[in-house]
């Protein structure tokens, strides 16, 4: 059996690349179909503003003229000068149980990454440090909340197999019982006492763009340190925002103000995989008002980022985010967290909240 990759574009072979995980996964009750024009416009550099600052190949390996795995590679000159390392990125892999075939792709990413001056590979990354990210090894059993990724059992050992090992390791967090854990840790009581400088106000729909402004410069003082990260720009934040508030509402992000200085914010949003899985991955302007009414009833919630900026990490800004945090949470079921490492895990979510660790994603890496 040949094996053959080749490097497509959003013209000439997007469709093969495309159409693996539906193969892949056609048997996998708890796959859920990503929405095909919403990746289209993630992969297309003249659309998405974060390859202002990278460069992005696409990939697919054929056996026998079927598309059988296929990956990206990105290179982002900014993480080499902020991270003094040469990592080329690999993002969306995907493969049916085959060594050779995956050996096959990655030889070819590695050869273009290596004439590009890259001395790591690195990922996956879908396709950056802010979208979803890593290969899922553990509790393969559940279907994925919304911005985690999901794929076989198979895959970490294929990566292993052709070279790549285990850099980081992620968890979410989850509690599937909050409003059990939330009658016995904080009761509701009217003479709650807050801060006088420190305010807590909601996401304000009719001054979007000042408040999305705000979300981006808190977050990227909050997380400047941890690990991959680069600031996002403001082009890239209203890119990513197209569809905010399909995912949650004004009322799950929240700002805290130091005598009128945004310096902290928590974003929630709704575990939504359930509405797209009924779509099969297409999202249509005639089945959106149904979707934004079984929206309503949606019981589970996600901590999707959760930061104070760190001058003021040592004030009272992270408790009043939580006072008002434990009041949305009334509202649901289940409150889980995206990925977090470690090192990065600066609130014991576990003593606070009774969030036990659930899944692990690992990100992978070869040296060139």
């Amino acid at each position: 059996m040949s094996f053959l990759v080749k490097e497509i574009t959003m013209q000439d072979g997007l469709d093969d690349f495309l159409s693996i995980p539906s193969e892949i996964y056609k048997d996998d009750p708890n796959w859920i179909a990503p929405q095909r024009s919403e990746l289209k416009k993630v992969l297309n550099p003249v659309k998405n503003p974060y390859f202002l600052n990278a460069s992005l190949k696409i990939y697919v390996c054929y056996s026998e003229g079927k598309p059988v795995c296929r990956s990206i590679m990105v290179i982002n000159h900014l993480h080499w000068t902020k991270w003094n390392k040469k990592s080329a990125f690999f993002g969306f892999f995907e493969s049916f149980n085959d060594c050779r075939a995956v050996r096959c792709l990655f030889e070819k990413i590695e050869a273009e990454s290596r004439a590009s001056g890259a001395e790591y590979l690195e990922g996956p990354f879908n396709p950056n440090h802010y979208s979803e990210l890593g290969i899922l090894i553990n509790n393969f059993n559940s279907a994925p909340v919304f911005f985690e990724t999901y794929n076989p059992s198979y895959y970490p050992a294929l990566l292993k197999e052709v070279g790549f090992s285990e850099s980081s390791i992620f968890q979410n967090r989850i509690n599937d019982n909050i409003s059990d854990t939330l009658s016995k840790k904080y009761k509701i009581s009217k003479q709650d006492s807050f801060s006088s400088d420190i305010t807590i106000r909601k996401f304000n729909i009719f001054r979007f763009k000042r408040d999305l402004g705000i979300l981006r410069e808190i977050n990227n003082d909050a997380f400047e340190n941890n690990n991959y990260f680069l600031p996002l720009s403001m082009t890239e934040y209203l890119f990513s925002a197209k569809y905010l508030f399909f995912v949650t509402r004004p009322g799950l992000i929240l700002f805290a103000e130091y005598k009128g200085e945004p310096v902290g914010a928590a974003q929630f949003v709704l575990n939504i995989n359930s509405l797209i899985k009924s779509c099969y991955g297409r999202i249509m302007p005639w089945n959106l008002p149904s979707l934004l009414w079984k929206r309503k009833n949606l019981k589970e919630l996600v901590i999707f980022t959760a930061g104070v900026k760190k001058a003021y990490r040592k004030t009272r800004v992270f408790a009043m985010l939580l006072k008002s945090a434990v009041k949305i949470f009334r509202n649901y079921s289940t409150i889980s967290t995206t990925w977090i490492s470690d090192e990065n895990l600066g609130i014991n979510l576990e003593s606070l909240l009774e969030m036990k660790p659930g899944k692990h994603f690992a990100i992978y890496s070869k040296q060139l």
